[in-house]
């Protein structure tokens, strides 16, 4: 169900300058609602004591790019507060620093399920660490992140932050063997 009340400062878990809001959801001043949800990709504003006042931001409604003044952010949204049509939406920004997609080859698709199931189309990620920060990213406010390789396979996948897949004890036998020199990963 979508808000029809003002986000405040109350609805955030973290608010000033002294908190980071780079890779966060933020409320911003709006005169909406469903206008003031964003998520941060960077800015000289947004770590904790900025040394700027710029933000960049996606819509979480509209998936557009802002610019805004770090003034402007109220502050952190509490995860739990994060509507299903904003979750769907954030399930479809890629990282920052994310290789452009058209000029290199993806080797892994994100997804972000809500708990009825319901999911956007997968993003593109080039890399391994694009695919472990598209799901530290989502992390916090998904109910379900799944990644894909290429041929549609799940190699990890993981539930109100708990890894699904693979297992705990089949990550630690990879790790061990691969400390021992029994596996390398190509």
């Amino acid at each position: 169900m979508e808000r029809n009340t003002l986000y405040t400062s109350k609805d955030c878990s973290a608010t000033g300058l002294g908190c980071s809001i780079q890779g966060k959801v933020v409320v911003i001043s709006q005169d909406t609602p469903e206008r003031q949800l964003y998520f941060c990709l960077c800015g000289n504003g947004a770590g904790a004591n900025p040394s700027g006042c710029a933000v960049f931001l996606v819509s979480l409604r509209t998936g557009e790019f802002a610019l805004k003044n770090r003034n402007e952010v109220i502050g952190v949204l509490k995860p739990e507060l994060l509507p299903d049509s904003a979750k769907l939406q954030l399930s479809q920004i890629r990282p920052v620093g994310a290789l452009d997609s058209k000029n290199h080859e993806p080797k892994y698709s994100g997804y972000s399920f809500l708990p009825d199931g319901r999911y956007a189309s997968g993003v593109w990620l080039c890399t391994e660490q694009e695919a472990l920060d598209y799901m530290e990213m989502q992390k916090p406010y998904q109910h379900r992140i799944m990644l894909c390789d290429r041929d549609d396979f799940c190699v990890l996948e993981m539930e109100n932050g708990i890894l699904l897949h693979p297992t705990e004890e089949a990550t630690e036998a990879f790790r061990q063997a691969s400390e021992d020199g029994g596996l390398t990963m190509t």
